[in-house]
Formats: structure tokens, sequence, C-alpha cells
């Protein structure tokens, strides 16, 4: 199969600042909203590992002329899961520092690694545009092994 993996998403925003200080203060890499609005772009990316998400501001997704998205997209669209590479109670414990509310969790689920075997304990909450944001620990044994 040549599709080897996800790149990036792009979703909208109706809160770019807020959105900005929330990522970056779970620890992915993006700018400030000072050097955002300094670029003076319509658009910014959240990094982490090899992903990313663009996520375009109101300027840009209100645009009629912009149409390289999804005809339905508007905030609160997404719904990503993360992989935390630390504890779930390191996770609690980010989540409860940044002001996350829990949603759901922990919870065990079964996640995409190992051929879709793999087992972790997943934890849900939202970010400012309401987007569902998943944060799974995997276990350390892959399922396969067990």
């Amino acid at each position: 199969m040549p599709v080897t993996g996800f790149d990036h998403v792009a979703i909208p925003t109706a809160k770019p600042e807020d959105m900005l200080r929330f990522y970056r203060a779970l620890g992915f890499q993006a700018p400030t909203p000072e050097e955002w609005r300094a670029s003076g772009t319509r658009h910014f990316s959240i990094q982490f590992g090899e992903n990313k998400i663009n996520v375009h501001s109101p300027q840009l997704w209100q645009d009629p002329a912009f149409t390289l998205r999804g005809p339905a997209a508007s905030p609160g669209c997404g719904d990503f899961c993360f992989v935390w590479a630390g504890t779930v109670e390191e996770l609690e414990q980010t989540l409860h520092t940044v002001g996350a509310a829990v949603e759901i969790g922990p919870v065990e689920r079964v996640g995409a690694r190992d051929g879709g075997r793999a087992r972790g304990t997943s934890t849900y909450t939202r970010d400012p545009d309401n987007n569902l944001l998943e944060f799974i620990v995997y276990d350390a044994a892959p399922a396969s092994r067990r």
C-alpha cells in the first residue's frame, strides 16, 4: 500500500489565540499568539513529532474564495487521538494544569498500533474550539505478545 501515514490534517478555529496557548501548554510546538499575529498569516500549524495540524483562522475559513477545506468544516469539527509518551498520571496532571476538563477516562481502548490490537488507556478532553481530544497511553507489551 503506498499510503504510509498522515502528514497533517487541517481544522478551522474560532479562537486562534486560545488554541495556540492551549496546545503550547500541552507541549505541542506552535507559535505564540504574538508570533502568529506578527506573521500576518491567516493560518498556523501545531506540530507534534512527524505530524501537524494546520489551523485556519476565521479570516481564512470564512473567506468564500478559500475552497481547500471540507465544505461543512466549522470550529469544533475535529476528533483527534494523540499518543501520550508519559504516564496516565502525568497526563491527568498536565490536563489539570492547562485547565482542560476530563470528559471521559481513563478508560481502556484498542488503538492503531500492532495492527489494531494494541491496548492502551485513553483520556478524553476538549480544546478551546470544542474539538474532541483523546490521549492514549499504550501498554508496554504489544497485544500479540500476551
